[in-house]
């Protein structure tokens, strides 16, 4: 942990941190540090559970929110791991990283997002995150390492996934409404 510490530290960049501090990002600790910065620190470290926990129980650091879930092994993250984190993501940049780089990659991922859409009383970044995880999903399942992983079909991905979008699009949830359409948008191209 301290090593990764000492590269975030390295590779800090004021600029962006102050940035980010004025948009009002939460964290006490923003070194500043662009994904690519964090996907280049994950490809020198070997994928590790316990390490990505902890990373992940730095909530107080962007950066170490942002890498955990470029370190927990794929073989590892259990459903009931997947939703926790899926609840515990602070922000859109952190949802948006969990999607991308470790919850798409699980069979059961699909039924993670709607299964968690369809929680009573779920918050707005957890409503996001089902979302943004069916989004990675549905371009996964068109993919043809979708097809070769035994992914349902494009068309079987769609039918689940465009109730809830449009569900979501006439919410009036502000923070899911935008991530909706493009939902929807990229539905309507996969049938194109």
């Amino acid at each position: 942990m301290q090593l990764i510490k000492r590269r975030f530290y390295a590779m800090r960049n004021g600029i962006i941190a102050d940035t980010l501090r004025k948009a009002g990002l939460g964290y006490k600790i923003i070194f500043g540090l662009n994904l690519p910065q964090i996907t280049e620190i994950a490809s020198g470290l070997t994928a590790d559970a316990d390490l990505a926990e902890e990373l992940w129980a730095d909530r107080r650091t962007r950066e170490s929110m942002l890498l955990a879930p470029m370190l927990y092994p794929v073989s590892s993250m259990d459903i009931s791991t997947a939703k926790r984190w899926m609840h515990e993501a602070p922000t859109t940049e952190v949802a948006d990283v969990l999607c991308l780089k470790l919850l798409r990659h699980l069979p059961e991922a699909l039924d993670i997002a709607i299964g968690t859409v369809a929680e009573n009383d779920i918050d707005d970044m957890t409503r996001y995150t089902a979302l943004r995880l069916m989004f990675n999903v549905l371009n996964t399942a068109s993919s043809p390492a979708g097809r070769e992983a035994g992914l349902p079909s494009p068309e079987e991905t769609v039918r689940m996934i465009r109730p809830v979008a449009e569900c979501e699009r006439d919410s009036g949830n502000r923070l899911t409404h935008n991530l909706s359409l493009q939902l929807l948008d990229e539905i309507d191209f996969i049938l194109e």
